[in-house]
């Protein structure tokens, strides 16, 4: 396992917190605010990651020193950066109060092809001639591996070559380059600015310059530096060779068209201020890139925490997310990239009608936790809201339905017999087992939207016997779950904890029991959950297992509002007392509140949460995770897919009645 040490080289390459993404679904990078590339993700964007380092710098005329490089502030390089509009190209304007040379970098992915593409402006705004070397250093990872790696200079297509078993990437550009090395401490040749021409070595890294001489004052030099990629060296190569093939524009101008088709054939923001259009087109334009290419499936963020040291990794596809995403697709006008995740969903199915916590782009199980019981449930209430969206589609329908089947029925024989409740599983936080309140929301509309599914099939019995299991979970809920001293709905029920919590709690007076497991082990079983958590409001919306304006609900609805507003910053809280990552404010959690505040009518009060979001946003316009609730600033996971469809569908909720 890495140490702390490790843990903190590796972060001072790879920071948690990144500032911008860029890619074209298949192809994805992670970008600082300084210009600098983090990480690279293909031909899938959640796995493999190639990237170790890239690094780019300049060697000015008679300048004394060796590099400096302009991705980094420490150097005393400042940065404005920004999304070029209506694109998910990400430029970067760096200045030096102590250089005549400004620098803009424009970074994005050609569509269709697997080619980054790192556009630069040098300019001059000296008052003298000045000569000055480009340098690009780039250290391969492939696979996220330092083993068996080679990098070598490509003489014939002035290429820097980095390469392992069946992934390689070609560097380099439309202009030849001035000076290569390949190994040999190319990092410290680099920074020198001496190059040494080593051809080829086993190792991870490599550098190229190029050279311009006596640029004017006022004089701007532009050129693309390329990152192509492929399955073998010869491969790469070929990209690399199209890549030099059109101009820097040509590339330029094709993207930009890329990007104002897709926002012209989706559909447009319904109304709002600004800055409310323009999250709205970014949510659309980010949420696009957290869609892969080839099978459809949808990432929750671009990892960010590879050895899993403040939580268990986020690019993976969950069941839960993406429904909430596809549903903010259908909203958005992007109901195919919707249907091509249902069908990649059944791809992951469990024999036993199941769907696991989360899984890779292949469908393969993820590292996980357990079963959740509301993953699966959610993706049959996705599938049956694109199948109300998409017209009632027949060949969708066939398509979906031996997965709905077989699903439901594994949904039915989850139900405790005792409580009328799934059965306990992991919560949609993925930290504690219990039968909890939302998970059983969600299975009764993954179960009602299958007997709605097989009404359509003609298949009479099962749609009611699901419906009647949908029935006795939403009895079950209103019998069992009510919390009259909290004001609440509890958040479940047979919550399993610690040996030291149980024994707490039997000691305060709550009920509990310990129960025999396997091998003679046991766990300790405490009857209530009664902490208040903002996936109460799953109960109404979207599962609809209790009504909007039912009095219990109205009343947890305002217990979570006073309970779990940040008091520093607004926003909400997941819970009571939650602790991850210092226990902050979700963007998610606030507009889940304002879709609730929306159906109940309070419109004032949704707009005000909706407005919070837009508040929040990145300096590059995305939305986060969570907020600091001390300073307001972003605090975790940028961007989270789901927080962008909670966006997209607290606006929708509030156009549709007038009320944006």
């Amino acid at each position: 396992m890495i140490n702390e040490l490790q843990l903190q080289q590796h972060l001072s390459k790879k920071p948690y917190l990144v500032d911008a993404i860029a890619g074209n679904s298949a192809m994805l990078v992670s970008l600082g605010q300084t210009g600098r590339l983090y990480r690279l993700w293909w031909p899938h964007i959640d796995y493999p990651q190639h990237m170790d380092e890239i690094r780019t710098g300049l060697k000015l005329g008679s300048t004394p020193g060796g590099v400096t490089w302009f991705d980094d502030s420490d150097a005393g390089w400042q940065h404005t950066a920004s999304y070029v509009p209506r694109t998910n190209a990400y430029r970067v304007t760096s200045t030096h109060p102590q250089y005549p040379v400004t620098v803009e970098q424009t970074d994005f992915a050609v569509p269709g092809q697997s080619i980054m593409v790192r556009g630069y402006r040098l300019t001059n705004h000296g008052n003298e001639a000045t000569d000055l070397e480009f340098y690009h250093y780039s250290s391969f990872r492939i696979m996220d591996n330092e083993l068996y790696m080679t990098t070598e200079f490509a003489g014939e297509q002035d290429a820097l070559l980095h390469f392992r078993h069946q992934y390689a990437f070609a560097v380099g550009s439309s202009e030849e380059c001035g000076g290569y090395q390949a190994g040999g401490g190319a990092w410290h040749h680099a920074a020198n600015g001496s190059l040494n021409g080593n051809q080829i070595d086993m190792k991870t890294d490599g550098a190229m310059k190029w050279n311009f001489a006596a640029i004017e004052p006022g004089q701007s030099v532009e050129f693309p530096v390329y990152i192509a990629a492929g399955h073998s060296r010869n491969e790469a190569l070929a990209e690399l060779t199209l890549a030099k093939s059109r101009s820097y524009s040509e590339w330029f101008v094709g993207m930009e068209s890329y990007w104002s088709d897709y926002l012209r054939n989706a559909a447009p923001c319904p109304g709002g201020n600004e800055a409310i259009v323009a999250l709205y087109e970014r949510s659309q334009l980010a949420m696009k890139l957290m869609a892969d290419e080839a099978t459809g499936t949808i990432v929750a963020a671009p990892e960010f925490d590879e050895y899993f040291s403040r939580c268990g990794g986020y690019a993976y596809s969950w069941g839960r997310d993406a429904a909430f995403v596809t549903t903010a697709f259908n909203k958005a006008g992007l109901g195919s990239l919707t249907e091509k995740f249902y069908d990649w969903s059944v791809t992951a199915q469990e024999p036993d009608g199941s769907w696991q916590q989360r899984h890779y782009h292949d469908g393969s199980l993820a590292p996980h936790w357990g079963l959740q019981i509301d993953e699966g449930s959610s993706l049959i209430w996705g599938m049956w809201e694109y199948y109300l969206h998409s017209g009632e589609q027949e060949a969708f329908l066939e398509r979906m339905w031996p997965a709905i089947e077989k699903g439901a029925s594994f949904l039915v024989q989850y139900v405790d017999p005792e409580t009328g409740l799934p059965q306990p599983s992991k919560d949609l936080w993925e930290e504690r087992e219990a039968e909890h309140t939302y998970s059983a929301a969600a299975v009764y509309g993954g179960l009602t939207a299958a007997a709605s599914f097989a009404r359509r099939k003609d298949k009479v019995q099962l749609a009611e016997t699901w419906g009647k299991v949908a029935q006795q979970i939403a009895a079950s809920i209103e019998e069992r779950c009510w919390n009259e001293s909290k004001g609440s709905y509890y958040r479940g029920l047979k919550l399993t904890v610690s040996k030291e919590a149980y024994e707490a709690a039997i000691a305060r007076g709550e009920r509990g029991s310990i129960q025999q497991r396997d091998k003679g082990y046991v766990k300790y079983v405490l009857e209530f959950d009664p902490i208040v958590d903002i996936s109460l409001l799953g109960i109404s919306v979207p599962f609809n297992a209790v009504s909007v304006d039912n009095p219990r609900m109205v009343q947890t609805a305002d217990t979570i509002e006073q309970l779990l507003t940040s008091p520093k910053v607004g926003g909400i809280k997941r819970y009571e007392n939650d602790t991850y990552i210092g226990g902050n404010p979700w963007i998610l959690t606030t507009l889940w509140l304002s879709h609730y505040r929306t159906l109940q009518g309070r419109y004032e009060d949704a707009r005000q949460l909706l407005d919070y979001a837009v508040k929040h946003v990145t300096p590059s316009g995305l939305l986060p995770e969570q907020v600091d609730q001390n300073t307001g600033e972003t605090a975790w996971v940028v961007p989270l897919t789901w927080s962008h469809a909670m966006f997209v569908l607290a606006v929708h909720m509030l156009a549709e009645r007038g009320e944006l």
